[in-house]
């Protein structure tokens, strides 16, 4: 198959269009033939060993955590799905080797769900794991409820448009950050209101429209933007994060979660579900040939992408 693979960890020029074996189906596992795969900000990390303490890599790697595309085949013991079906996954494992910039990746039958099915697959791949991060954060660490106020960082992001819509779904009052230029995206993913993340007032403004602060806010940079969503929220309030393990500080009156992201079929079905009833859409940026994945991480590294980007591996027959 042909895939894109670092043989060593450092900048887009590691990348190479090279054909390797076909990857292996365990007894548990689903092989996907690649449509489509998400590029995502921890994916340039990993080429560039930021996350070498956190996982054994085993080189040549393919890089690539979100898929979408059609079932190649299946393990014996797999119940449940056939060849041909779509399908999607964020198809992390404990360690990092045969991802999903190729043509086929295998995935753990426990993390595959099935695919929306009133979205393109080619879209689809840009989901997985910016869907589950947003998801599980208003869900799991938050706790979100319907008539809360949630305060996003980064709202036109990859994870932060969607974390808006699962918010607005949930029938919570949204109030996001973002540049000037995206105000108006946000707006139209259900935030009720939006501020410039850059000025010097933005506490002061945003306690204009609540006073007594947030029940909950959603961190996805870390540093300066976290110090001021921490402190906009109330007393007794929630706070995420996905750039700080410590998101509460010294603010022993709230609670803080670190998330990191886990695989999940049941929670990819939710997300399907809201697809398909036209609450939730992915924004994509711009979509790049398996061999320009170079060009998707340097996009990335730039910063300021409006929605996601994404590898288009097999085109429709």
């Amino acid at each position: 198959m042909r895939a894109m693979v670092i043989d060593t960890f450092g900048g887009t020029d590691q990348l190479e269009a090279r054909d390797i074996d076909d990857p292996k189906l365990g007894p548990d596992s689903i092989r996907i033939r690649v449509r489509s795969a998400g590029v995502n900000p921890v994916d340039t990390k990993l080429r560039e060993g930021k996350l070498d303490g956190l996982f054994p890599h085993h080189f040549p790697v393919v890089l690539g955590w979100d898929v979408a595309g059609e079932i190649d085949a299946v393990g014996p013991a797999v119940a449940g799905f056939e060849a041909g079906m779509p399908v999607w996954a964020y198809c992390r494992k404990t360690e990092v080797s045969a991802g999903s910039y190729a043509e086929l990746v295998t995935v753990p039958a426990e993390h595959v769900a099935h695919a929306p099915t009133t979205i393109d697959i080619t879209d689809a791949g840009a989901i997985p794991l910016a869907g589950l991060t947003a998801w599980q954060a208003l869900e799991d660490a938050l706790g979100l409820e319907e008539g809360e106020t949630l305060l996003i960082g980064a709202a036109a992001g990859g994870v932060g448009h969607l974390a808006v819509q699962l918010a607005a779904a949930r029938g919570a009052r949204v109030i996001g950050l973002a540049s000037p230029g995206n105000h108006d995206f946000v707006r139209s993913l259900g935030a009720s209101e939006v501020f410039d993340y850059h000025r010097d007032d933005l506490a002061d403004a945003v306690r204009e429209v609540a006073p007594d602060g947030v029940e909950a806010a959603f961190d996805l940079l870390g540093g300066d933007s976290l110090e001021v969503l921490r402190s906009l929220v109330r007393s007794e309030g929630r706070i995420a994060s996905l750039a700080d393990q410590h998101p509460a500080g010294d603010r022993h009156d709230i609670t803080g979660r670190y998330v990191f992201v886990r695989p999940s079929a049941t929670d990819l079905d939710h997300l399907a579900a809201l697809i398909d009833s036209g609450a939730l859409r992915v924004e994509i940026a711009e979509r790049f040939p398996l061999e320009e994945v170079g060009r998707a991480h340097e996009r990335i590294e730039e910063g300021h992408t409006r929605g996601k980007l994404v590898l288009t591996v097999r085109t429709p027959a």
